[in-house]
């Protein structure tokens, strides 16, 4: 029986591991893929306080083996349900496992809507991005598409737009669905230019680097090619949480519907990072919720003691 059971390990769950361990808890984190989540994509983090530069898959190593050392256990399987039994909880994978714990923090995250085209997963982390505040800098005074319309699309394409030589739109409606105030604010830049009614059909690739995009007209079937130096990828997000809905209410986004306190309706579950409502998604704002929801399950543990 652990006392903590944390779902995800990405830094909402890697952090939340690390407080609930200094709290003297103990706890498995279950992951199914690999430690760090989004922040692996990123090859340079250059935002996190007290750190100059690193890579995600460095901030990811660092931090499991920070919680391997204080004793933090880990499996690498898929949770498939999370049910009560007795007084705690009972956490189950896709491989046939059975876990036991007091309490379940629930940092599932998510994963980016991708274009699916050949090639596309190689390329991230160098020459695909999915966040300007994260990877913009890269970029300054160099070409980027923006693929998407949406108001994440058009907030990004604003930060882009304030470091690139020019920002292209790429949207594959006939119209931008994002606010009308977001598009005249980035379509008043004079080096942004915008592309309505087009797929992106190919990525342009040689030597392993990024030099553009092929793109189908809608109306006309014609292509065309765009030479750019980076492809922002602003198609939507989606959450990992149908398997928790009963624990934990979903917005119409299927994000968890819970505030800042990283609190559900259900007592003695939790969640945490990029799966949870939120306007700000960044590497602080994860590891702040782990460690909200770590102190939330210990004070919890403690009052059944």
């Amino acid at each position: 029986m652990y006392d903590i059971i944390v779902v995800g390990g990405g830094p909402a769950g890697m952090t939340a591991a690390l407080y609930a361990r200094r709290n003297g808890k103990t706890v498995l984190v279950i992951e199914k893929n690999g430690f760090g989540g989004q922040i692996t994509h990123s090859p340079r983090v250059e935002n996190y306080p007290g750190t100059l530069s690193m890579s995600g898959n460095e901030f990811a190593d660092r931090t499991l083996d920070q919680i391997l050392a204080q004793g933090a256990e880990i499996e690498f399987e898929k949770v498939t349900s999370v049910l009560p039994k007795d007084g705690h909880w009972i956490v189950s994978t896709e491989e046939g496992s059975s876990f036991e714990g007091l309490s379940v923090i629930l940092a599932s995250g998510v994963k980016h809507r991708m274009l699916g085209l050949e090639g596309e997963n190689e390329l991230v982390g160098e020459g695909i991005s999915f966040c300007a505040v994260c990877d913009g800098d890269f970029y300054s005074g160099k070409t980027v598409c923006v693929a998407g319309g949406g108001n994440s699309a058009l907030q990004e394409a604003i930060l882009l737009a304030d470091k690139c030589r020019e920002v292209i739109m790429l949207q594959d409606l006939a119209f931008f669905t994002g606010e009308e105030t977001l598009q005249k604010v980035l379509f008043s830049r004079s080096n942004v230019r915008n592309f309505t009614g087009v797929k992106i059909t190919d990525l342009l690739v040689e030597n392993g680097e990024l030099k553009g995009v092929r793109i189908l007209k809608n109306d006309s079937g014609n292509t065309a090619d765009i030479a750019c130096d980076g492809l922002f990828v602003a198609i939507g997000l989606i959450p990992e949480n149908d398997a928790f809905k009963d624990l934990a209410d979903l917005n119409s986004f299927g994000y968890f519907d819970s505030d800042e306190n990283c609190l559900t309706k259900t007592p003695g579950i939790y969640v945490a990072g990029d799966c949870r409502s939120k306007s700000v998604r960044q590497l602080t704002t994860a590891v702040a919720d782990g460690a909200t929801a770590a102190l939330a399950a210990c004070r919890y543990i403690n009052q059944m003691r």
